[in-house]
């Protein structure tokens, strides 16, 4: 596998397989292109090292308001890679980055049915948090909150 920062590009090979990724859920309006134009740095691409085959990416950003904090907006895994640790090695590479960056916490949402999501946060040392009516009346959501260790994590 190899994993490379996301490019303007990729959006036109993310979008297409997006909704199947997510087992046919409408998912493609939550990634406009601007993410993959004006988050490269801190975004990146799995693919297969030999096809070029997309394997994963991530979508994430150092906040512009919290400079010590950053936010993973968007992960999608192929089908056929999931339970490899995909996820888990691309959001290792996101925290090293945001380390380099002066981040020490991670920031990240989901809706309050993505029990897959909640399990996989909390695996990877996430605080959990019920956000009641967070994105308007009966949408309730997950926050997500992992602090970085600036010595330990590097």
């Amino acid at each position: 596998m190899e994993i490379r920062p996301i490019l303007e590009t990729d959006y036109e090979r993310v979008i297409p397989v997006v909704n199947d990724w997510w087992g046919g859920r409408q998912m493609t309006h939550l990634l406009p292109k601007l993410f993959f134009e004006h988050f490269q740095n801190t975004s990146f691409v799995m693919e297969e090292k030999e096809s070029g085959k997309l394997v994963a990416f991530l979508i994430g950003f150092q906040s512009q308001t919290h400079p010590n904090e950053a936010y993973i907006h968007f992960v999608g895994v192929h089908p056929d890679y999931r339970k490899q640790g995909t996820a888990r090695t691309l959001y290792e590479l996101f925290f090293e980055k945001v380390l380099q960056l002066g981040c020490n916490t991670v920031r990240c949402i989901t809706s309050a049915v993505n029990e897959t999501s909640m399990k996989f946060h909390a695996r990877m040392g996430f605080k959990l948090t019920m956000a009641k009516d967070y994105a308007g009346p009966g949408q309730d959501y997950i926050l997500f909150e992992k602090k970085l260790n600036m010595d330990s994590e590097k």
